[in-house]
């Protein structure tokens, strides 16, 4: 079952607003569209009256692409400011810090530059 299907309602981050709509961003691989018309069932002169940038609300989603993890979104008929400040969460260190990183950096350093000397021999060939 998919996690995002018509007629729900998601929680999302406006990351875009442009004249014609505000972008969306649902998790790393959906983005959304709610287009000018999906914003008021009254003109909307500016989006901005509704909407900025980091705002995050609720939507109905219209329709879903699958295929390029897109979703079409509407606000319009619902109360979409509902809770509309994400939740602040604890940030809980690791026993091991840094250390994994400070570790690993030097090998991925190495293989990076014997990456690149490969490039520059096989391209003066």
């Amino acid at each position: 079952m998919a996690k995002y299907t018509k007629g729900k309602i998601v929680r999302g981050t406006v990351t875009c607003i442009e004249p014609y709509g505000a972008f969306m961003s649902f998790n790393e691989y959906y983005t959304g569209l709610i287009h000018i018309s999906e914003i008021s069932k009254d003109f909307v002169k500016d989006i901005h009256n509704f909407l900025n940038v980091g705002d995050h609300i609720y939507v109905e989603i219209l329709d879903v692409n699958e295929e390029e993890a897109q979703l079409k979104l509407s606000i319009k008929n619902i109360n979409y400011k509902i809770n509309g400040k994400p939740r602040k969460r604890k940030i809980v260190e690791t026993p091991h810090g840094f250390a994994t990183l400070s570790r690993k950096l030097p090998i991925w350093i190495n293989k990076q530059i014997k990456k690149e000397k490969n490039k520059e021999n096989s391209i003066d060939k």
